[in-house]
This record gives structure tokens, sequence and C-alpha cells, in this order.
């Protein structure tokens, strides 16, 4: 069964979504801590978080945050957003993450980046590829770069990277369904990869159809705090 992965991005210390990146389109859901706890009493294992106030910074705002979520439950956390130095990273790690999502860095500075996978290991980093339009995205969403996603991603994954966070931008926050093409497509390049899908995820059935196309993991937010996910449904067997 394809992994299951929650998302809580922050903005003020508070849960909040967005729909395709757009800040002017924030929605809150309440306290990033008791959403934290409310999916680890319905059974999931990992949650990926997202500092929102970071990426648009660039610099980690919300740490604290993430401390209370890694200290108060056993969820296995990966963080992401703002982190653009070496003290990003360590205060993000210091906080309790046990991954951390590195996607501007990766495209701006490639050398920083293969030095944090050559210190870290492929394990505890996950590239962030944020796509629009074919090319990836940076700095919270708010620029595009050059730089088309095949290129992106076949230097990195001969550089040892494994775990890859793919949202289709176009996507996300529109619960219109994920974009499984683009997910296929990378994973018959990269069977190694371990792709965890983003963006557009609307319902259980959107869940199963990334399963049934085999791809690993997926990442979703707005179609359960909506109410158009129930993670008690039998068919996700939450293990």
């Amino acid at each position: 069964m394809i992994e299951l992965i929650p998302a809580i991005d922050i903005i003020e210390g508070k849960c909040v979504r967005l729909t395709k990146g757009d800040y002017d389109t924030k929605k809150v859901y309440g306290d990033p801590l008791e959403m934290a706890r409310q999916f680890e009493d319905l059974g999931m294992r990992r949650l990926h978080v997202v500092d929102l106030d970071g990426a648009k910074s660039k610099h980690v705002v919300n740490h604290s945050t993430l401390k209370a979520i890694t200290t108060c439950t056993n969820l296995i956390v990966d963080f992401g957003g703002g982190v653009k130095t070496d003290e990003d990273l360590e205060k993000a790690f210091d906080a309790g993450a046990s991954l951390v999502t590195v996607g501007s860095i990766a495209v701006t500075d490639p050398d920083l980046f293969l030095g944090w996978l050559e210190k870290y290991g492929a394990d505890r980093l996950i590239l962030g590829a944020d796509v629009r339009n074919g090319c990836v995205s940076i700095n919270g969403w708010k620029e595009d770069s050059d730089v088309r996603l095949e290129v992106f991603l076949s230097r990195y994954m001969k550089q040892g990277t494994r775990n890859v966070l793919c949202t289709e931008i176009s996507k996300d926050g529109t619960l219109t369904g994920p974009a499984i093409d683009l997910y296929r497509s990378i994973m018959d390049h990269y069977p190694q990869c371990h792709l965890i899908a983003s963006g557009g995820v609307g319902s259980t059935e959107d869940i199963l159809a990334l399963d049934s196309a085999g791809i690993p993991a997926v990442v979703f937010g707005k179609a359960f705090y909506e109410g158009n996910i129930n993670l008690k449904d039998p068919r996700l067997k939450i293990c």
C-alpha cells in the first residue's frame, strides 16, 4: 500500500492550507500540535511539516512548532521551508526532524546541497522538486527557475539521492486530482526513487489511483481537513 503522509503547513504558528502556493488563499485549520496528535491517533506514522513563513522569508522560522510536534508525538517528521544554510539545516534536525526537504538550494547552490547529501546521507534528505510548467520553482514558489524537472532529477539521482518530493504546483490545494502521469513518468525513469507525490489529492480514490500507478508515497492535507478523506477507510490499509 502507498505510504500515507499527512501535511501540516504553518503560518504564524497556525495550521493552514494554500491553493497553488498563493499566500492570499490561506485557510486556517487550527493548532499544528493538536492536528499532529490527531493524525497520530488515526494511525499515521509519518508527517510532512512545511514552514511557510520560512519559505517566504528564506530562513527557518517555525522550528519551535516543529520541536513541539516531535517532542509530544512519536511521528516521523520530515520538515521543509526556508532551509538555506547549514544553520537552518541544523535547526531542523535539532528540533527533531528525522528528514529535511531541500528544494531551492538544490537549484541555486548545487554544491551546498551535495555537501549536505554527503554529510547527512541520502536517508535524511528529501529532494524537493516543486514544478510549474515543467520547471522547478524556488523560494516558496515565488520564483520559477529555468531548470527543467527532468534535468534536475537526473543530476541528483546520479549523485545518490533517493527521496524525492514532487509537487505539481498547478494542482496543489485544488482537490482536482494528482498529476498521475507526471509521477508515473518519474518512476519509469527512476524505479529506485522513493517518490512522494504531492498536489491535487482530493479524495480517497485519488490516493488509491496513485497506489495503482505504483507511486511509493503521497502527501495530502486539504482533502483531509475538508472532510474528503476518511483515514479509517479500510481501503487505505493503514499499518
